[in-house]
């Protein structure tokens, strides 16, 4: 064991001794540019780390700067975004008030078209909370001058009556009621026949004899007969009729003119005194109703339109 010892004891001084020798010659020896060997290797030692070293840190400062920069882009992307959504509300209340200008537009022109003809103008504010059929309410009332059994229309045509009179609105039963009709005829004829609403979209022309020439598309018109409108005025125009076997007269279907679901404002007539509707092409040929619709509540039945023969 001994022996062993003092062996590796002697290989271990004479490497110190040639290590120390090399590193005496690298320390004496210059290369190029009187740059010595020693300083050479440790350059080159050291090389390798300091690479490691600033890749590492460029690494971190990117990933770092990288996540700045998304907080930074997210932020404007949230910012844009908000913009953009107030900017859709805002385009859409000036559409909305586009459109009522329209509308009100359409009102007044066939108002000064009438001068002669006494008629209110009024909004519809919302649908009766009553049961039993179509009624809606408008911002007029008895303080306004409104009357029950007044007619209600628009610039396309007859709209319906009023039902019920309070001091600041009133209520409308709308043509399309099961309880609802006005006086009518037909346009080519002038077969007069009263107009119900069936509580469905179409109304029913009645009583008109099967013997009569009814073409589809033809003009329903107000007869004047019912004591609440004026003659003449439009009420729809026929889709379709068919000849009862078992009665004498046709069941005749015909669309309203007014958009009885689209109701934003109406005119309320206040006289029975005719309208002269040529006068007014523009409320002719311009709907007054808009996109929206109106609230429909159910109300009590009323009683229909007397004398609708």
């Amino acid at each position: 064991m001994i022996a062993i010892r003092s062996r590796h004891s002697s290989l271990t001084l004479l490497a110190g001794v040639v290590v120390v020798q090399v590193l005496l010659l690298a320390v004496q020896i210059k290369r190029e540019r009187q740059v010595r060997l020693i300083r050479v290797w440790a350059v080159e030692l050291i090389s390798p780390l300091q690479r490691g070293g600033s890749w590492t840190i460029q690494g971190i400062e990117h990933s770092w700067g990288g996540y700045i920069g998304l907080r930074s882009a997210q932020k404007e992307n949230d910012a844009m975004r908000s913009e953009m959504d107030r900017l859709k509300v805002r385009n859409a209340e000036l559409e909305g008030r586009a459109l009522e200008a329209d509308r009100l537009a359409v009102l007044l022109n066939f108002h000064n078209a009438h001068p002669d003809t006494p008629m209110i103008a009024a909004r519809v504010i919302g649908g009766s909370p009553d049961s039993g059929g179509l009624v809606v309410n408008i911002d007029r009332g008895s303080r306004d001058g409104i009357r029950r059994d007044m007619g209600v229309i628009t610039p396309d045509g007859v709209v319906g009556k009023i039902l019920a009179v309070y001091p600041d609105i009133s209520q409308v039963l709308l043509l399309g009621d099961k309880d609802s009709g006005v006086g009518a005829l037909l346009a080519d004829t002038r077969t007069q026949g009263p107009v119900k609403g069936t509580g469905d979209p179409l109304l029913s022309l009645d009583y008109i004899s099967s013997d009569e020439k009814v073409t589809v598309g033809e003009a329903v018109l107000t007869s004047g007969q019912d004591r609440i409108f004026p003659k003449d005025l439009p009420v729809g125009k026929v889709v379709d009729f068919v000849a009862d076997p078992k009665s004498p007269f046709m069941r005749i279907h015909v669309r309203p003119a007014a958009r009885l679901d689209r109701l934003e404002e109406v005119l309320v007539l206040q006289t029975r005194q005719e309208l002269n509707l040529k006068k007014a092409p523009d409320a002719e040929t311009s709907p007054v109703a808009s996109p929206g619709r109106a609230a429909v509540g159910p109300a009590a039945p009323a009683k229909k339109a007397a004398n609708e023969n």
